[in-house]
């Protein structure tokens, strides 16, 4: 079990930020993740808020030894050519520490930033489905040329390619049939939050079974494909379940909460550094213990 941690970019860097990231290098972390939003929910909304490509590059040169990435991108207001060109700058700089976590969005202030309408689900899917194929690309080949419905490339040049071969990581954030289909098939993991509509009302049981279904359908995805599932990493962020408060409470809840997912088959977890008077509040000390103390104890 790989243990992580998702740093919202709300801090100033000078102020705060570099201390952060450099503390979480510190504690241990695998990797530590940030969102990737023009803006988020309350309280979040009318506070500071940065952008993640350049805030991953900055912790890029303040830490050492843990992964990097996001939690998730997604086109919501992202092209693939452009997109494409960041990653590979910031696997560059990083010296091949990025993993790009990537989902098909949703439906929060991203979705109408640019003036457009939000998409349906379906509409979702369907550019998904032509960003992550389109990206792969960008990210293996010198030169990309594709004409899409949604995404098109023109001689779109990736030189001199990802430190990382042939690319950076995906980590695929998906539940349905046709975004598992596309993390069985581009994906070097897989992201779940459990399954929302348990997120109210659900019990911690109905969450893990729920969890269990979709690695299950992830298996079968990747069986269509004649792939192993035990080749992606399956990771779970946290604070969307319905026992979203009680793993960070101490070193034994969440070495517990752990374990149980484990038994799923989730192999990393991603925690949010504590941000007080919010969803994410805990106890730093509580925070740095689990980060430095619970790893060793969730070694099969």
């Amino acid at each position: 079990m790989r243990l992580s941690t998702v740093i919202l970019p709300i801090y100033r860097w000078a102020a705060e930020g570099r201390e952060v990231w450099r503390r979480a290098d510190e504690l241990g972390f695998h990797a530590a993740y940030t969102y990737d939003h023009l803006s988020w929910r309350v309280p979040f909304r009318d506070g500071p808020w940065f952008g993640a490509v350049p805030t991953l590059t900055a912790a890029a040169a303040v830490t050492e030894r843990m992964r990097l990435g996001t939690l998730v991108t997604s086109p919501n207001f992202r092209h693939p050519v452009t997109l494409a060109k960041d990653l590979l700058t910031l696997d560059d700089v990083s010296d091949g520490r990025i993993t790009l976590g990537i989902g098909a969005g949703g439906t929060g202030f991203d979705a109408t930033v640019l003036g457009q309408e939000a998409w349906t689900p379906r509409e979702r899917a369907d550019r998904f489905a032509e960003f992550v194929p389109l990206l792969d690309r960008l990210l293996t080949e010198d030169s990309v040329t594709g004409d899409g419905t949604f995404y098109s490339a023109v001689e779109a040049r990736g030189i001199p390619g990802c430190v990382q071969r042939p690319r950076l990581p995906f980590a695929v954030a998906a539940t349905g049939p046709r975004g598992l289909r596309l993390a069985a098939r581009y994906g070097q993991a897989w992201v779940t939050t459990g399954d929302p509509k348990l997120f109210e009302t659900g019990t911690p049981e109905q969450s893990r079974q729920a969890i269990r279904g979709q690695i299950e359908r992830l298996g079968k995805a990747c069986a269509e494909i004649g792939r192993e599932v035990s080749e992606l990493e399956k990771i779970l962020l946290t604070g969307f379940t319905p026992d979203r408060d009680g793993p960070m409470t101490s070193l034994d809840a969440f070495v517990d909460f752990a374990g149980r997912h484990a038994e799923l088959g989730i192999t990393e977890i991603a925690v949010h550094a504590p941000i007080p008077d919010s969803d994410f509040a805990a106890d730093q000390r509580v925070f740095e213990r689990i980060a430095t103390e619970a790893p060793a104890q969730l070694r099969p």
